[in-house]
């Protein structure tokens, strides 16, 4: 997995598998820039290839604190493959997702 940031809002840009083996550094990267104290944080995920359950828990940990913390979390890119897990998991509605 590989993560760039940009600022202005804060972009992670996300690719590769989100699995059991890249869930620790991609939530350390998020929480990092949650730490930053952004306005609004997007995570770019047309390049992500996959998303496990441990994925979707880094996503819904970090919406949960961005949330209490005041800031925006905004999926972006979603690939049909997400969109479909996160439609079936029923979480579709507690994130953000713009095209």
């Amino acid at each position: 997995m590989t993560v760039l940031a940009t600022s202005a809002p804060t972009v992670l840009y996300l690719s590769g598998d989100i699995d059991i083996f890249t869930t620790a550094a991609l939530r350390r990267r998020i929480l990092g820039a949650l730490d930053d104290r952004s306005d609004a944080i997007v995570l770019d995920m047309s390049g992500v290839t996959f998303c496990g359950a441990g994925g979707l828990g880094v996503l819904l940990h970090a919406q949960r604190r961005a949330r209490a913390m005041g800031i925006t979390l905004t999926l972006t890119g979603v690939t049909p493959r997400v969109a479909r897990l996160l439609f079936i998991t029923g979480l579709t509605g507690r994130f953000a997702i713009t095209a």
